[in-house]
């Protein structure tokens, strides 16, 4: 037998105390049954009624556990991996604090609603780099996501190809031997969708065929605003100032073509608690099965059995003196 309470200094001071009452209660009765000459025998009919159903509450507090089972226990989750791009255009501020900031609270947003799964991050911008592998360390992953900057990077420019065939690389590696299909794959591309890397479909119809489904996040406004580089902004090589857009086409394609879904956040809306609900209504994936021995607590036995001692005390009358 096993307990789900342990003995506390409480129980042990509420035992002592009814005890204590009891006994100055008993050296009453004794008193005046010796001065009327009689020996109160009814009374311990009481006190050992009254000291059962007193230890039976205690152990029903205590819960006695007893009557070992079989429980199956699943786990059940997704993976997920967060792109975000860090191009020197996430530098604009037409979403403030600025785009790459406004992501990073987002992605902290998404990690702390999707503790029972899988989360990676992965940064990119012509090129592709896996931040974190798929982890459930959330602390890590706020970590990493803290740290980015647009700077982080040595390329320019962005591409979305990268991130598809690192993701098509990463879930490859990642897929149960014999599964036949898995669910729970998802790719959550956050980025201003400036893509100068070509056509994206072969990658995405590839994505498709793995289960992979991408969930993009547009961020920024499609009236643009200049890029900031140190205390000026960024020029072409006219001089002009270079305005950088929003494009949700590109990103709306990429998440049509692999049954997901886009989202954006601008000056006005942020869509990232639907991003979340439409995340959250994608089933998961059986992780592991087992079979555990559980017990039961057993409490309602003591409970009960004391709850008919304190009736009986209430229905039995005791005449301790007779006059």
């Amino acid at each position: 037998m096993t307990w789900y309470q342990t003995l506390t200094l409480l129980e042990i001071l509420f035992g002592i105390l009814f005890l204590g009452l009891y006994i100055g209660y008993l050296w009453r009765v004794q008193r005046v049954s010796a001065f009327f000459g009689q020996r109160p025998h009814g009374v311990w009919v009481k006190f050992v009624l009254r000291h059962a159903y007193v230890v039976l509450l205690i152990i029903a507090i205590l819960g006695p556990s007893f009557g070992a089972m079989k429980k199956e226990i699943k786990t059940i989750g997704k993976d997920i991996y967060i792109a975000v791009d860090l191009s020197a255009s996430m530098d604009a501020n037409d979403v403030q604090p600025s785009r790459l900031e406004r992501s990073k609270r987002d992605i902290i947003r998404l990690i702390s609603r999707f503790n029972s799964d899988r989360i990676g991050l992965i940064v990119f911008d012509s090129e592709a780099y896996l931040q974190s592998p798929l982890t459930y360390d959330q602390q890590a992953l706020t970590l990493y996501t803290q740290t980015l900057r647009t700077g982080l990077l040595p390329h320019g420019g962005t591409s979305f190809i990268p991130v598809l065939e690192l993701v098509s690389q990463k879930f490859g590696q990642a897929a149960s031997p014999g599964a036949s299909e898995q669910k729970a794959r998802i790719l959550v591309l956050i980025s201003d969708g400036e893509d100068f890397g070509g056509r994206t479909s072969d990658w995405a119809d590839r994505l498709r065929e793995q289960n992979i489904r991408v969930f993009a996040l547009g961020i920024g406004t499609t009236d643009g605003t200049q890029i900031p580089v140190g205390t000026s902004y960024k020029k072409d090589r006219e001089g002009n100032p270079v305005i950088t857009r929003l494009h949700p086409e590109g990103l709306e394609q990429l998440a049509d073509a692999t049954e997901g879904e886009y989202f954006e956040v601008n000056g006005r809306i942020s869509e990232v608690s639907r991003l979340i609900n439409a995340i959250n209504n994608i089933e998961g994936e059986l992780r592991e099965s087992k079979t555990i021995d559980v017990t039961a607590n057993k409490y309602i036995y003591p409970l009960a059995l004391a709850l008919i001692l304190i009736l009986l005390d209430l229905l039995i009358t005791v005449k301790l003196i007779r006059i």
